[in-house]
């Protein structure tokens, strides 16, 4: 991996955050033409970069060298402005991302504003984090909750009245929300514990997307190594 291409890309990532909060566009526009960057991938929270990310890790991939920027977008109501400033009517990045299916029109307005294609972003039916508690199953989660030290804090959650009757996927989503960071912890964690042939569709799609590395010869969804 690149230090210096990915030290770029996050002052680039920075610059855009502070650009789409009232900042100047000069310096998006000045370390995008440098590193160059080609595709930004907008994704609602943190946890999704994380799972994002560490598909990418799994897979091989260095999306810094590859031009591709994830970020985070603080939330689907301002996938807008970030389209707007990333897409053709600004930077004339390639667009694509995640949404969960509630914030599918958001998604799908700014996409179309800012030129890009419905088809270029993915939903998650619930979330990400429902899509891959579904994909490894309940027990598998609680399994990888166990290993990660947080089984205790898992049974006091689940003797909560309110937890009673739910199914075990809504109990264990419900659960990765209620402490800070524990959601951006699992995104990588649930991640690196897919099987290869599990991953979940939107995610999976959002990697053909994006393609491979020059050179690699492998096909559109990637070769994963390491895992």
């Amino acid at each position: 991996m690149d230090d210096s291409r990915t030290t770029g890309m996050r002052a680039f990532r920075d610059a855009v955050t502070a650009w789409a909060e009232g900042g100047p566009g000069e310096p998006a526009h000045r370390l995008a033409a440098r590193l160059p960057v080609r595709t930004a991938v907008l994704l609602e929270g943190a946890s999704d970069v994380a799972a994002v990310d560490a598909l990418a890790r799994r897979r091989g991939r260095d999306m810094a060298a590859e031009g591709v920027c994830v970020l985070s977008i603080g939330g689907a109501m301002s996938v807008g402005r970030y389209a707007r400033l990333l897409g053709a009517p600004g930077l004339g990045l390639r667009l694509t991302g995640l949404c969960d299916e509630a914030e599918r029109p958001y998604y799908a307005r700014a996409f179309t504003a800012a030129g890009a294609a419905e088809a270029d972003f993915f939903v998650c039916a619930a979330d990400l984090e429902d899509e891959l508690i579904r994909a490894l199953g309940p027990e598998r989660v609680e399994e990888l909750v166990r290993d990660e030290g947080d089984l205790r804090p898992l049974r006091t959650f689940l003797r909560q009245p309110a937890q009673q009757g739910r199914a075990p996927e809504r109990q264990l989503r419900r659960f990765l929300g209620t402490k800070k960071g524990r959601k951006i912890h699992y995104g990588r964690v649930l991640v690196e514990a897919l099987d290869p042939d599990r991953v979940p569709a939107p995610l999976a799609g959002l990697f053909a997307v994006l393609g491979h590395p020059a050179g690699t010869g492998t096909g559109a969804a990637g070769t994963e190594t390491g895992s």
